[in-house]
């Protein structure tokens, strides 16, 4: 990932950070006491604690690392106050034209990224459609299961 600018909101930014942090002043304690007293119990080579222990220490260390690469490359995107046109940070409202169901998606970068929070991101199929959209505007997506058409019906 190294080098790739990554896209975050200010909140995708200190969720991140957050994150960073827990991982480098309390898991890794936590992992340190497990690998000493896995270590206590004698003989390392066949002691499964002690494996378990250096996994998460390994997982621990790499997430830290990519953690550290995307905050070097982050590009905060600013909440702006012109919601005529879809753009990163936008929230959108859409209607889905066939069945009439509307969903609101906020669009972020993919670091951020939460289908299930209704954040999508800007390389998705939905939010690249109505990325530099107006308000009222239809957009055509393009999906596994077939063609879906939305109306923007608000963007904030």
């Amino acid at each position: 990932m190294s080098g790739k600018e990554v896209i975050l909101t200010v909140a995708g930014l200190q969720k991140l950070e957050e994150e960073l942090e827990l991982l480098k002043t309390q898991r890794r304690k936590e992992v340190a006491g497990r690998l000493k007293q896995a270590i206590e119990f004698g003989d390392i080579s066949e002691n499964s604690e002690y494996e378990d222990a250096k996994n998460e220490q390994a997982f621990i260390e790499g997430r830290i690392i990519m953690l550290e690469d995307m905050l070097r490359n982050a590009k905060v995107i600013d909440d702006n106050d012109d919601s005529d046109v879809v753009t990163l940070g936008s929230t959108v409202l859409l209607r889905d034209m066939e069945n009439s169901v509307e969903e609101t998606y906020m669009i972020v970068g993919s670091a951020e990224a939460d289908p299930m929070s209704n954040k999508i991101s800007n390389e998705s199929p939905v939010g690249k459609a109505v990325l530099g959209q107006s308000k009222g505007g239809a957009v055509e997506v393009m999906t596994p299961g077939g063609a879906l058409s939305y109306q923007i019906v608000d963007i904030s």
